[in-house]
């Protein structure tokens, strides 16, 4: 069974079964909004997008069969098997794309063979609704939709061509919000679900009469419904919420109810397969869970987890390469990159979360890897109060057994104020023994890891080494260079250097006003220099063997970081609302690579990912990318990276290899069958092994029907299997008969060799010949020649005898 997900702007098809990604239908140009299943034909399923079209695809092959151009920005879209050929539509009442007045326009589709349509013929029927496409809904096999705004339903009658409006008061006599949130409706009755703001669920009857209608209050959720579901059946409703938990009321008897809890983020949306044996949740972390009628969870569908704000720098796990950042709250997952999957979630604070706004819960702002991955430091934080801080900083070690991180050392209250850095040094191929942290509090701590003094049973554990400060300051930042002999801290406007063996300030670097609030050391043959964003717009270059500033440029630098494996450097600058990359190397004048509006709003998260194999071949302007792909997060916490050239060119090449020329979806078994095709076509490509190249049976109807059919329409496999084994059987027989008659003449000939030679010698060599007709001798014949005769010899001639009697 296929699951369809909107994302971004493509839609996903992912199995059920083994929660793979088969297909990415991609070809909107704007954020895809709708996915929805063709009434008529359930292989096919319509998706809707910003970018004003809505697009026919068949999902199982993932080809898209035609693209609807409506003109206007879509916000969801609905279909039933009442209207045939008609799809609704969400639309903005102007052409403004600012505008918040939203209708639901019917949509009369073309029919016709052309890739794309205009579709010209569209008529309103809702005016004035809610752009939320689960505040819109079928109902009654068709007979009327429903639309909900804040306090007002909307019900409107196909066959009568009315509307009836149902108000609701702002608030109920309890306190309780009555906004609308979501709607469902009954597939075979006139019911109406809708779910309000402080958590009741209303069904709704008898609103086929303006006055005389009536509804039914269900009261389980404890703040805002957000999804409702009516299993095809219309025997159970689904509901879900903030809580992550999904409810099952059953209609008519709404005093029984089941409960699948802890299904991970608060749920945002519910669907039901067509056979009412799965359902499905979307939840707000980024997660889809597959359930098998409301028992137990039988897959699920992680992608990056996306929670409210990402507090932790983006790491790369040295030994995994997993990208490592916030997930679950308390929890860093770890993220494949290779994979696009999480691999898992490491629970940091290790206690139970709590889904209740306003709520004050320790979470995880900071963490940092040693070089070689052997340690993980994480700084967890929860404000009580204004003046109440609690702080954690806790100590991790990578177990080998178990593949994963175990705590090592939890210090309490490390500071008296919030924690501002931590970094380990770039101590690759020995042991790391140190980890610095800076606070608001006036000081950055150096801390050791020492062997037990008293037992020897207890493994080593982390203390604090050194307590530095300077003149009173805050100190923001820190930087261990390359090679870890030095330890650079910004104090505000000043920056101090520090030598780790002893802890002795060696200098401390001026610059322009303005506090330094990133700080980073070049690396290679740049590792002379130490580079630093300050408050006042600016990026400053300090020349450590000269302790003097080396050049200064005016830019809005808001993440400042260095390639591990090159002297590259990566500069995000905000300007005018939007991100600048800027790709440079400290010691050269002019950028190597530099990209005006990036996205929009600030970039304050990305990380170099070192690659596997080293690019040689890249173009000049794609160089910088030789030994490390460039990822970041923006704001609306998306995660990008750049390509080059010839890894575009790659990915072009391998989309185009799905299908066809004549648009049918290569399948793992068309493959085997194409394959075998092409061995049957040119014979050239066989092995050299073989004697000789296979030709292709003159009629092979079982592979030309299986070629030439899409899988979708094919009929079952064990009516298609006899013809389709006796063509192969056909293509394999022949050539070993003839191979087998040559076998066996070889053979004769052998045996034959000996009792034939003299007959041979007299051909090719007379003994007697007069001396002088030696020119006028007959040529000798060939080995060719000589086999023909045998075979000539053996022939049957027993039929020639029968004409000459005659």
């Amino acid at each position: 069974m296929f699951l369809l997900c909107a994302s971004g702007e493509s839609v996903k098809v992912f199995s059920t079964a083994t929660e793979e990604c088969l297909h990415a239908l991609q070809g909107h140009t704007d954020l895809v909004t709708g996915v929805l299943l063709r009434p008529s034909n359930h292989l096919q399923a319509y998706s809707c997008s910003l970018d004003g079209t809505v697009r026919l695809w068949d999902f199982t092959d993932g080809i898209l069969i035609r693209t609807y151009s409506i003109g206007y920005p879509i916000y969801g879209i609905y279909a039933s098997a009442k209207h045939e050929g008609v799809i609704f539509i969400i639309t903005p009442m102007h052409t403004d794309t600012n505008s918040e007045l939203f209708q639901l326009v019917a949509v009369h589709l073309p029919q016709c063979g052309e890739q794309l349509v205009e579709a010209k013929e569209l008529s309103a029927v809702l005016s004035n609704i809610s752009s939320n496409p689960a505040a819109s809904a079928f109902g009654r096999e068709g007979q009327y939709i429903v639309s909900a705004k804040p306090l007002q339903l909307e019900v409107y009658f196909f066959k009568k061509q009315k509307s009836y409006s149902f108000f609701l008061k702002k608030d109920n006599q309890k306190g309780g919000k009555n906004t609308f949130t979501c709607i469902t409706c009954h597939p075979t009755e006139d019911c109406i679900a809708s779910g309000h703001e402080d958590g009741k669920i209303r069904l709704w009857r008898n609103f086929n009469h303006r006055k005389e209608y009536t509804y039914s209050t269900l009261h389980w959720h404890h703040s805002a419904v957000s999804s409702l579901r009516f299993t095809p059946e219309g025997t159970n409703l689904l509901s879900g919420g903030v809580e992550s938990v999904l409810v099952q009321w059953r209609y008519n008897q709404e005093s029984q109810r089941d409960f699948l809890p802890r299904l991970g983020g608060a749920i945002t949306h519910i669907s039901v397969s067509p056979d009412g044996a799965l359902f499905c949740t979307s939840h707000s972390d980024n997660k889809i869970t597959i359930i098998q009628s409301c028992v137990k969870v039988s897959a699920v569908i992680q992608g990056l987890v996306k929670g409210d704000r990402i507090r932790t720098d983006l790491m790369i796990e040295p030994r995994s390469k997993a990208l490592v950042l916030n997930g679950k709250p308390g929890h860093l997952q770890f993220y494949s990159l290779q994979r696009d999957k999480l691999l898992y979630n490491l629970d940091i604070v290790q206690q139970e979360y709590i889904h209740e706004s306003g709520l004050e819960q320790f979470e995880v702002v900071m963490a940092a890897f040693d070089a070689s991955g052997s340690w993980l430091a994480t700084v967890e934080e929860r404000k009580q109060k204004a003046p109440e801080l609690e702080l954690n900083l806790k100590l991790w070690a990578l177990d080998d057994q178990k593949q994963s991180f175990v705590l090592n050392t939890t210090i309490s209250a490390p500071h008296e104020a919030q924690i501002t850095a931590l970094c380990f040094p770039h101590v690759s191929d020995g042991q790391t023994t140190m980890l610095v942290s800076t606070s608001r509090d006036g000081h950055f701590k150096a801390w050791q890891l020492a062997a037990p003094a008293h037992t020897e049973d207890e493994g080593p554990s982390w203390s604090c080494d050194f307590l530095g400060a300077y003149h009173s300051l805050v100190p923001e930042c820190c930087c261990f260079s390359a090679d870890s002999s030095l330890l650079a801290v910004g104090f505000q406007e000043v920056v101090t250097v520090w030598t780790p063996a002893s802890w002795e300030l060696l200098t401390t670097l001026s610059q322009p006003p303005g506090a330094v609030r990133d700080l980073c050391f070049g690396r290679l043959s740049c590792s002379k220099y130490l580079l630093g964003a300050t408050t006042s717009k600016l990026l400053c270059c300090w020349n450590l063997l000269t302790c003097s500033l080396e050049w200064v440029t005016s830019m809005d630098v808001s993440l400042l970081l260095a390639d591990p494996l090159s002297e590259n450097m990566a500069a995000f600058c905000f300007e005018a609302g939007s991100t600048d990359l800027f790709v440079f190397k400290p010691g050269e004048p002019r950028p190597l690579f530099s990209h005006k509006a990036l996205c929009s709003g600030r970039v304050t998260h990305a990380v170099f990912v070192p690659r596997e194999v080293m690019l040689e071949s890249c173009d000049e302007a794609s160089q910088w990318l030789n030994c490390s792909h460039l990822y970041f997060l923006t704001q609306s916490m998306d995660l990008l990276t750049f390509i080059t050239k010839a890894e575009e060119d790659k990915l072009t090449a391998s989309s185009k290899q799905l299908v066809v020329s004549d648009d049918v979806a290569m399948t793992p078994f068309h493959l085997l069958l194409g394959k075998h095709r092409d061995q049957l076509e040119n014979p050239q490509a066989e092995s050299r092994l073989s004697v000789e190249p296979i030709r292709q049976p003159s009629s092979s109807a079982g592979i030309d029907e299986l070629l030439q059919m899409p899988a979708h329409v094919l009929p079952s496999a064990s009516f298609l299997c006899s013809m389709f084994v006796q063509s192969l059987l056909i293509s394999v027989n022949k050539p070993s008969e003839q191979n087998k008659e040559k076998e066996e003449e070889m053979e004769s000939e052998k045996e034959e060799e000996d009792s034939d030679g003299e007959m041979e010698s007299r051909i090719s060599r007379p003994e007697h010949m007069p001396s002088g007709e030696s020119g006028c001798a007959a040529p000798a014949l060939t080995k060719e020649e000589v086999r023909e005769l045998r075979r000539l010899k053996k022939l049957d001639h027993s039929w020639m005898k029968g004409l000459l009697d005659q």
